[in-house]
């Protein structure tokens, strides 16, 4: 055995063109070979993580099939959206059209005129939806955590960590059992926060603040254009683990330039911060490739490095795919414009 472990690492160095002359070396092979090949995207001090909501395009959105698209795109940190983790523990699966159903939500959000065969349409498929949000509340109440304790493991002997989750669990609709179900299996996947999009109701951030003392898991709040520099300090008053979830492309949309200020005032209470390069109102708002935007993508990073900031730059895809690409080639780029960046 020892023979062979001597070969193993011999071995090892010898592929790699490392000189074995050193005894301590030998003695800190096994620590090498354990994280041989597996990614890692902190640089210089700076965590780069990917919102695994960038790897939506694809068709396999299983655990393995999601892992496989971090540890592609160079990842070594994530925010899981819950459909990987969820489906990997047994959650009733959705026969409806989500596709559709989240377009036509997001055109009606954002103000757009649904027409009327649009209409009957989406109604049609909320009423799916609320059969399925059912279905899934009570497979949600008895859920066994152990299974996500498992999920957890295979990213993290792939190199990957979980430092947010991000589960339909925490919406107006979801019941007190589902928010702590939530935050129960956010722990168990060693994440340090949940996230979800700012309800704009005071009395749900108290509710979900409360609920993260009593679960000890911090609540990070989302925003796109309705970001302001005050957008999210009631939720801070109301409780030590209310947070922010900055979304730095948006805020640049939204037509502010105070965003260093923001970062200056609020870094104690930043979770992770969603990174995009969006253009500013006067530009069109448009959601471009990395480098053609206004969202100061370098200076944040460095701003970050700089002032030692412990939160993670989360890359969130959302440009449109240039044909012949794909989300985790794009998702590549953007990580690269992060390390040139941080060089």
């Amino acid at each position: 055995m020892n023979n062979r472990r001597e070969f193993l690492i011999k071995s090892f160095f010898g592929t790699a063109g490392i000189a074995l002359a050193s005894t301590s070396l030998i003695k800190g092979a096994p620590a090498i070979i354990k994280n041989y090949n597996k990614p890692d995207s902190k640089i210089n001090g700076v965590q780069i993580g990917c919102i695994t909501y960038s790897f939506r395009s694809l068709p396999d959105q299983s655990a393995e099939a999601t892992l496989k698209y971090v540890t592609d795109s160079g990842i070594s940190a994530i925010e899981l959206m819950g459909g990987p983790a969820e489906s990997f523990a047994g959650m009733p699966e959705s026969t409806m059209d989500n596709g559709r159903y989240n377009n036509l939500r997001r055109k009606k959000r954002d103000g757009g005129q649904l027409s009327a065969d649009e209409n009957k349409e989406f109604m049609e498929l909320q009423k799916e939806a609320e059969a399925h949000a059912a279905n899934v509340a009570a497979w949600r109440a008895k859920t066994d955590f152990k299974k996500f304790e498992k999920f957890r493991k295979m990213y993290k002997d792939a190199g990957v960590s979980i430092y947010a989750f991000k589960p339909g669990a925490f919406g107006m609709n979801n019941t007190d059992a589902e928010i702590a179900y939530g935050m129960k299996a956010a722990r168990a996947l060693g994440a340090s926060h949940v996230t979800l999009e700012h309800p704009a109701n005071d009395a749900r951030t108290l509710k979900l603040g409360k609920m993260g003392e009593k679960n000890k898991m911090s609540v990070g709040y989302h925003g796109h254009t309705q970001q302001t520099p005050t957008f999210w300090d009631t939720a801070l008053e109301q409780s030590p683990r209310n947070a922010l979830n900055l979304d730095a492309g948006h805020y640049i949309a939204a037509g502010y330039t105070d965003i260093f200020e923001l970062l200056q005032k609020k870094h104690k209470r930043i979770l992770s911060m969603h990174t995009k390069d969006r253009q500013t109102p006067a530009n069109g708002k448009g959601n471009l490739p990395w480098g053609e935007g206004d969202t100061p993508i370098v200076e944040l990073l460095s701003e970050i490095q700089s002032k030692k900031y412990k939160f993670p730059a989360t890359i969130e895809l959302e440009y449109k795919i240039p044909e012949g690409s794909d989300a985790v080639k794009e998702v590549q780029k953007c990580f690269e414009y992060c390390r040139r960046s941080l060089a």
